[in-house]
């Protein structure tokens, strides 16, 4: 177990990183942030000379593959971060600086357990993508096929696990403190995050993943997912089909080339409505850089290191609040909320709902550019305060995907409506999942499985006494030691004063 000493010691070194390129000025002019951390970050610039522009990317980049993917994270809210803040963070989604080919090649040896020539009769060493984990190459198979082929970078497991070690200790400090801090449960946000980045670390599991997604989105035929080369992959390797296409993030090319923008966009947003409600499985890295343009006006994906998974019973309701919100039932909405247990049982059905009101109201009717899913989400969050609502770590990844499909569905077409775009599917989806027939099929086939297993549901009722809340169980967390004020009120200062500064970059993905 790492001793107290050594995190103290990374969250002092990561939040003068932070200070010294400027990167805690948003937080403390925010007036969301809380005024404890925005006093840890006005005390973290002591004695630094503030850049005129905060260089967030330089700064994440210098902390290391972790704070990366939060970063990614955080380009994807520029209702919270930022215009400014959210263009620069892009950058870290595939232009990082790349390891050397040398190095990269000899870790392929190594993964594969044989020569690379082999397996490939051409690899290009310079590479077409460098991310925090892994970076990309383009080459072509011994038996004549273009593949990409990516490599995670040497080393990146046992920096995350320090890092993310580290994380946990600190969001430890920070809900011990109890009040708002307690409600957003950093500690279960930072479990969610550790993982997700357990699955990019295995490069198999990511290539399963593509394979489940491919099989999910068949009915799809606009959105294409590359075949994966099973053959020529590992656990450090990844080998797939070659995409040929223009980055959705090219407008100008894509105009060039004759592809209807606001048709791309309607495309990209039925696949993800598809993935996330109607097979509740989707693509959680869907921003431009990981997504492609090919002929036919069709759409293709990359990078699955990130997905999301929802059960059955969290797509019903997050379909019912959806099309609540999109036709004004927010009686309806409300009662949702209460179901699933994400609003405590002694609050006012009818009060929320006019708490939900006066978020949904205004963007009704109007275009992404007037009112956004992401000012939605943030009116939301507004309101959670008032309602008790703890953060819903299961929920994390959606949100941060609806927000980041809007985003790019927006570049493309800037007049698009996601309500109008959304509100077909959800309806169909609904009728589908809700109607008579279905209740009916479902309650005899429940009924059924429940009458075969009568005698062994006895025995467990007689062993244990399961808590039926609306929300998944959270994950197990493991036992942290709470700094506390007392037998060395110095020593715990500076605990304060150091997991403050770090996390106050994840206040933003929080809210």
């Amino acid at each position: 177990m790492t001793a107290p000493v050594v995190h103290l010691w990374r969250l002092l070194k990561w939040g003068r990183t932070l200070a010294r390129h400027g990167a805690l000025r948003g937080i403390e002019r925010d007036p969301n942030t809380p005024a404890p951390v925005r006093r840890l970050a006005r005390i973290a610039r002591i004695g630094v000379r503030l850049p005129a522009t905060p260089a967030y990317a330089v700064a994440l980049q210098e902390i290391g593959p972790a704070a990366i993917k939060f970063g990614q994270t955080l380009a994807t809210r520029p209702d919270i971060v930022g215009e400014a803040a959210a263009r620069d963070l892009q950058r870290l989604q595939d232009a990082l600086p790349p390891v050397p080919f040398a190095i990269i090649n000899a870790a392929m040896v190594k993964s594969f357990g044989r020569p690379l020539d082999q397996l490939f009769a051409s690899i290009d060493p310079v590479p077409v993508g460098a991310a925090s984990i892994a970076q990309v190459h383009k080459g072509v198979t011994t038996d004549g096929r273009a593949v990409a082929i990516k490599v995670l970078r040497p080393g990146v497991e046992e920096e995350f696990a320090r890092a993310i070690d580290t994380y946990q200790w600190a969001a430890a400090q920070l809900e011990s403190m109890g009040g708002e801090l307690a409600r957003l449960q950093p500690r279960l946000v930072i479990e969610t995050f550790k993982r997700w980045t357990a699955r990019e670390l295995d490069l198999r599991r990511e290539a399963a993943s593509a394979s489940e997604l491919a099989e999910a989105m068949a009915a799809e035929p606009d959105f294409m997912v590359p075949a994966i080369d099973w053959q020529r992959t590992t656990g450090g390797v990844l080998t797939l089909e070659w995409i040929d296409g223009i980055k959705l993030s090219n407008r100008d090319a894509l105009l060039a080339a004759g592809y209807d923008p606001a048709r791309l966009a309607h495309i990209l947003v039925h696949a993800f409505l598809r993935q996330a409600i109607a097979e509740g499985f989707f693509h959680a890295d869907l921003h431009q850089g990981n997504l492609f343009a090919l002929p036919g006006s069709r759409i293709a994906a990359i990078d699955f290191g990130i997905m999301g998974r929802i059960d059955r019973r969290a797509r019903v309701w997050l379909a019912e609040i959806l099309y609540g919100l999109i036709t004004g039932n927010y009686k309806r909405v409300a009662e949702i909320h209460f179901e699933a247990g994400y609003v405590p049982a002694h609050h006012n059905v009818a009060e929320f709902a006019t708490a939900l009101r006066a978020v949904g109201e205004p963007m009704r009717g109007m275009s992404v550019k007037e009112m956004s899913v992401g000012n939605m989400l943030d009116g939301l969050f507004n309101i959670t305060r008032d309602f008790d609502m703890k953060t819903q770590p299961h929920l994390l990844l959606l949100q941060k995907t609806m927000v980041m499909v809007e985003g790019v569905a927006t570049a493309l077409d800037p007049d698009i409506n996601m309500w109008e775009t959304a509100a077909p599917f959800v309806r169909e989806w609904i009728r589908t999942e809700l109607g008579p027939e279905t209740f009916v099929a479902d309650r005899l086939t429940a009924d059924f499985k429940t009458l075969a297993r009568l005698p062994q549901l006895i025995r467990n009722i007689e062993r244990h006494f399961p808590d039926p809340g609306g929300a998944p169980p959270a994950p197990p967390l493991r036992e942290i030691e709470v700094v506390r004020i007392g037998g060395g009120w110095r020593y715990a200062a500076v605990a304060l004063l150091a997991s403050g500064i770090s996390v106050a970059a994840m206040w933003a993905l929080l809210g």
